[in-house]
This record gives structure tokens, C-alpha cells and sequence, in this order.
């Protein structure tokens, strides 16, 4: 295990509050004990500034991580920004508008009827579904094709499923977002998301993953240092502000952060805009946080009611553990250490 020391060079201004110390000392050696596995970073932004920092299993501070699909919640950020700037004109546009869908196998009005507000909240209707390995549309029938759009909207529509109203995760939906924004925006996706978005924070150290046609893969694998990602999770902890500049508007991180609809595996769980919810129970008390999240239990919480942002990245990809010891170690050590 690497513990950092909080010196300068972070970024970040250093956080002089109070936290139970003893607390995350034991979490720091149940991860050097592999009682929680693949562990690497931990980061604590309390009230702006860096409170915690900790490195295991070989990460240091400038390691990227890759954290899958929480780079999905990064092209839902961008969409909105793009929006603003006028180049999409809003959620509520739908397919037809960015393709002629004749062109595509399965072509039926439904289809048209897709919005860019449904592909964000998951709920397109498409017969797509990455929780089930015999679904047309799984995201691993997509991998192996040479255009991942294609594969996109080929696929037919689900008559059981009303367009905006049935939750099913769809990553190859979040791709064809990357495409609309890509062909929308000047000079792309990749050179707009980092004048309008990456450079604003302060992030020059990332690395983008790719499709098949060379567009930035808004399905996941954004790889970038912990503590950007938690600049990323600040950034809409201040309502889409950064620096006295307003990145994202303050009206799409409240659109982003609705309960749209309910997740279908989780009893207090709701979506947004490429954005998970959860309600954590610590001693009792409630604490609500919108989130992204990604294979290895990865995930950046950005919280309602505490001014708090927690990333924590891992590798424990496709393991059964994955997300259960994220959770544990949120309600066990993370927050009953920082909440006061």
C-alpha cells in the first residue's frame, strides 16, 4: 500500500477539518490486508477542498484510472454544454433529426420518436439491455463491430417498452449520444469537450478511449487522475460552477440531478442524466448523493446535503464484489469518518 502525503502540487487547496483519522487508518489496512480488493485511490473533497488523498495497490497521484463507464456522466456533462451553446437545441430532439433512420435496418416510427432525454435516462426503448446476455442490444454485441452506431440503430424497438418511461442500461445508447454531440459541435467531440469542459477544470492529463470510426468513446474508459475526477464531481457540487465561471449551466446539473425513474434492482435507487442516485443509512441518518459509476467499482458521489465529493477508483472488473465493497466502505469508514 502507497499512502500519499497531501503536499503541494494536488491542485487542490488543503482541507484543515477534523476527520476520525483512526477511522480510515483501519480502512487503509483492510485494503493492504485485501479485505477490500483492487482498491486504488480514495479522495475526500469536503467544503471545496481536499480533505483525504490515498493511493493503494501501486497507484500514485498522477496514475489515470480507468474507470469505465463513469465516462458515460462525462458525455452527459458535454451534451448539456453543447445544448447551451446552441449547437443541439435540446434534450427533447429526437433521432430524426440527427439521422435518417430508413437507412437502418428495423426503421419504425417509434424509433424516430427516440429523444436524446431518453437515451440519458436509459429509457429509449430500444431492445437493448447489458443486464441481460441474450438481449439483441448488449453492449457486448457491440464490441466486436466495426461501426458502433450502426449497431445502435439497427436494432429494433421494444413494443413492451414505453419510450421515457422503462429504465434498462444501454451503453451502445450512450455511444450514439457521443455521435450526435461529435457531429454537432465544431471540430468534434474530443477537441470541444476539452476547451469547454477539461481545460475549464484545470484537467490536462487524460486519455480517451475510442471507437471502431475514431470518436471518443462516450460508452466509458475515460482515464484520468483521482483527484480530476474529483474536479469533475466539484464541478457539479457547485451547480456547474468552477472558478467563477459557469461550465455546465445550473439548470441542466438540476435536470441531471432528477429522479427520472426508478433503478428496476434497487429499492432506494433512482436515475438521472447519466447519473446514478442512492440514499446511504450512517448511524441512522440519511445522506443522498447522485453518483457515477463504472466496472470495478468505480464511482465519483457528489452529495445532496453535505458538502462533500468522494471518488473512489478500483480494478476489480466483472468481480461479484465489485460495487457491494464500494458501499461498505462508504457506510462503514468513508462517511462516518467525514460527516460530523
Amino acid at each position: 500500500m502507497k499512502r500519499s502525503s497531501k503536499k503541494i502540487g494536488s491542485g487542490w487547496t488543503i482541507s484543515d477539518d477534523a476527520y476520525d483519522k483512526e477511522r480510515i487508518r483501519q480502512l487503509n489496512q483492510r485494503i493492504a490486508e485485501n479485505l477490500y480488493k483492487d482498491v486504488t485511490s480514495i479522495v475526500v473533497i469536503k467544503d471545496g477542498r481536499l480533505l483525504i488523498e490515498e493511493y493503494f495497490n501501486g497507484a500514485t497521484r498522477d496514475a489515470l484510472h480507468d474507470t469505465r463507464s463513469v465516462g458515460k456522466s462525462f458525455a452527459s456533462a458535454v451534451m448539456g454544454i453543447a445544448i447551451n451553446d446552441g449547437y443541439i437545441k435540446s434534450e427533447n430532439q429526437t433521432l430524426k433529426d440527427f439521422y435518417d433512420l430508413t437507412k437502418f435496418a428495423n426503421h419504425s416510427p417509434k424509433k424516430e420518436g427516440v429523444t436524446i432525454k431518453s437515451l440519458l435516462t436509459m429509457s429509449s426503448g430500444f431492445n437493448a439491455d447489458d443486464d441481460d446476455e441474450k438481449s439483441p442490444g448488449n453492449e457486448e454485441n457491440m464490441y466486436p463491430t466495426s461501426d458502433w452506431v450502426k449497431f445502435a440503430l439497427d436494432l429494433p424497438m421494444d413494443d413492451k417498452k414505453e419510450v421515457g418511461r422503462t429504465w434498462n442500461y444501454f451503453t451502445a445508447g450512450v455511444v450514439v449520444l457521443g455521435d450526435i454531440i461529435n457531429k454537432s459541435v465544431p471540430a468534434g467531440l474530443e477537441k470541444y469537450a476539452d476547451d469547454r469542459l477539461f481545460k475549464p477544470l484545470g484537467i490536462e492529463k487524460y486519455e480517451w478511449q475510442y471507437t471502431p470510426k475514431k470518436v471518443p468513446s462516450t460508452a466509458g474508459g475515460l482515464r484520468m487522475r483521482s483527484l480530476d475526477f474529483a474536479r469533475f464531481g466539484q464541478l457539479y457540487k457547485n451547480g456547474g460552477a468552477w472558478d467563477a465561471a459557469q461550465i455546465i449551466p445550473r439548470s441542466w446539473v438540476d435536470k441531471t440531478f432528477t429522479k427520472y425513474l426508478p433503478l428496476p434492482f434497487d429499492g432506494n435507487g433512482f436515475y438521472g442524466y447519466l447519473f446514478w442516485n442512492v440514499t446511504f443509512d450512517v448511524n441512522g441518518k440519511k445522506y443522498e448523493a447522485f453518483y457515477c459509476t463504472g466496472n470495478g467499482g468505480n464511482k465519483i458521489y457528489i452529495f445532496k446535503d453535505q458538502p462533500l465529493v468522494i471518488v473512489i477508483t478500483a480494478t476489480a472488473y466483472n468481480k461479484w464484489y465489485q460495487h457491494r465493497q464500494a458501499t461498505y466502505m462508504m457506510q462503514r469508514y468513508i462517511l462516518p469518518a467525514v460527516i460530523r
